[in-house]
């Protein structure tokens, strides 16, 4: 089984915003697997079915971004999901508007999503899925910027990134990930 998270914030306040791209991308992969009935269980709202021949359990965390680990460890531990089958989407500063790369490990880069599901796991060994949404410029206007909707002239990129992340997750599954971000960068 694989948990696939998607990082945001609960509510329609930050429903369009770019710290919430995370919720977007599994809502999109949620909508174009058939698996679009979200529960509320484990502090987050949480889908399960199959993508493929894979089973996986959809999560976005409604605990705010900064307490992310808090579902996902509940949910990781109930289904006894190993983190190396745990995969992570979430907003990233440092990658331009649009571009998507995957990573295993690491840092967290500042991320408080991330740096919360690590310290839950106890270990920086899932994969993650950094969507690309540009830097404002400067370091005093990051919170602002993530926590401000997309722009309307974004649309168009921003659903494209959505729909390539979705059509092509069964690569990620399959260890591809390489291939994935051919894909999406292609579509």
């Amino acid at each position: 089984m694989w948990l696939l998270v998607g990082l945001g914030n609960p509510g329609d306040k930050y429903k369009g915003n770019r710290h919430n791209i995370g919720f977007m991308a599994i809502d999109q992969i949620a909508d174009a697997n058939g698996l679009g009935l979200f529960k509320s269980k484990f502090q987050g709202a949480l889908a399960e079915g199959r993508i493929g021949a894979e089973k996986v359990v959809l999560l976005k965390p409604q605990t705010f971004m900064n307490e992310s680990g808090q579902s996902v460890g509940k949910v990781a531990k109930f289904y006894k999901i190993d983190p190396a089958r745990i995969i992570v989407f979430h907003d990233e500063l440092d990658l331009d508007a649009g571009k998507v790369r995957v990573k295993t490990g690491g840092g967290t880069a500042g991320h408080n999503g991330l740096k919360s599901i690590k310290a839950h796991l106890g270990t920086p060994d899932f994969k993650r899925v950094r969507m690309g949404i540009g830097h404002p410029g400067d370091k005093s206007r990051v919170s602002g910027y993530v926590l401000s909707d997309f722009a309307k002239a974004e649309g168009e990129w921003v659903q494209r990134v959505l729909c390539a992340a979705a059509d092509y997750a069964p690569l990620l599954l399959a260890g591809s990930e390489d291939e994935f971000m051919r894909r999406v960068a292609e579509a």
